[in-house]
């Protein structure tokens, strides 16, 4: 089977790191971004020899594409740099609401557009937009997240129509147990797994395995897939 190249966008940590991981230890290469070019090099040097590392920050636009310029032709892109923020209509902080939809929407928008002349026109190139369940599962303070979220959903439609033959999906998690940021938190955890059918949480495994199905499986484009074991069903 002939290598393939996956861009793995926010790929420094969490399942992020882990999408790339598992993108080398099935043969293929991947190419992984964080803020600082440093640490993305060493990162990606602990991954392997199929690895390399980019300093992107998409929360500045303007700057994606000469960060991207080194990259050669691309097979999978996977767009999972986020930021967690907690904000509310009654304390409303623009300046956070502003860098965060900067990030998502518009940078998500404009890697997929500087790289569009490097992703092969084919149907067996597959784009992963990461939203969040929030955009339809809102919580205290998810005012900005809940609307990012929801417009994931959007760009993921618009997207897959305008960029066939390519598919495009996005991977909207739940709650994620063995994550960095949920591990520790384990009083809130108990609650959330008492919302799903089984009482267990969705893991990074669960999501890396979606990743991998949305990049890889030539029949899907255009959906928004949740992964987390159900919750909210109960």
């Amino acid at each position: 089977m002939t290598q393939r190249t996956i861009v793995v966008v926010g790929g420094t940590s969490g399942i992020g790191l882990e999408i790339a991981k598992e993108v080398v230890a099935r043969g293929d290469r991947v190419v992984l971004t964080g803020r600082d070019q440093q640490r993305a090099e060493a990162i990606a040097a602990s991954i392997g020899e199929g690895a390399t590392g980019l300093g992107v920050d998409i929360s500045e636009p303007e700057t994606i594409a000469a960060s991207l310029a080194s990259i050669g032709e691309v097979n999978g892109l996977v767009l999972a740099a986020i930021e967690r923020d907690a904000n509310s209509v009654r304390e409303y902080d623009i300046a956070r609401a502003r860098r965060l939809v900067t990030l998502k929407l518009v940078g998500y928008t404009e890697t997929v557009h500087a790289l569009l002349d490097r992703l092969v026109p084919t149907v067996d190139t597959g784009i992963v937009l990461f939203g969040g369940r929030a955009k339809d599962a809102p919580y205290p303070g998810s005012t900005t997240v809940a609307t990012i979220n929801g417009g994931v959903e959007g760009l993921t439609h618009s997207m897959a129509l305008e960029l066939a033959p390519m598919r495009v999906n996005g991977l909207h998690p739940g709650i994620i147990g063995d994550s960095p940021f949920w591990a520790d938190k384990t009083a809130a955890l108990e609650g959330y797994q008492s919302r799903t059918p089984g009482g267990k949480l969705a893991t990074m495994g669960d999501i890396v395995g979606a990743t991998m199905f949305l990049l890889d499986n030539r029949g899907v484009s255009g959906i928004s897939l949740n992964v987390d074991r159900g919750w909210r069903l109960t």
